[in-house]
């Protein structure tokens, strides 16, 4: 996460997938990387809140969803390919 630029977002499965090389291993599950994420004890410090989901969901933020948007707006991030998966519109 501490790789993750300033404005910009990565995926769990974008996180897994270097992890898994780094380690050389075939493949790391998202959801491993979500686990350990969500044990991150300075979350501002170490940048979790760049993490979303591989569609744009905004999910896994133990500080709340509102203050997620919060950090990435003022960030700069684009957020119109981002949303809140509870609040989906269908």
């Amino acid at each position: 996460m501490l790789e993750i630029p300033y404005g910009e977002t990565m995926t769990y499965g974008a996180i897994a997938q270097r992890v898994a090389a780094m380690t050389h291993r075939s493949h790391m599950s998202a959801q491993a990387v979500g686990g350990a994420i969500g044990h991150n004890p300075v979350p501002i410090i170490v940048p979790c809140h760049r993490v979303v989901g591989m569609n744009g969901s905004l999910v896994g933020y133990a500080g709340g969803l509102d203050r997620k948007i919060q950090l990435l707006t003022l960030e700069g991030v684009e957020m119109g390919h981002l949303f809140d998966p509870h609040h989906q519109k269908g």
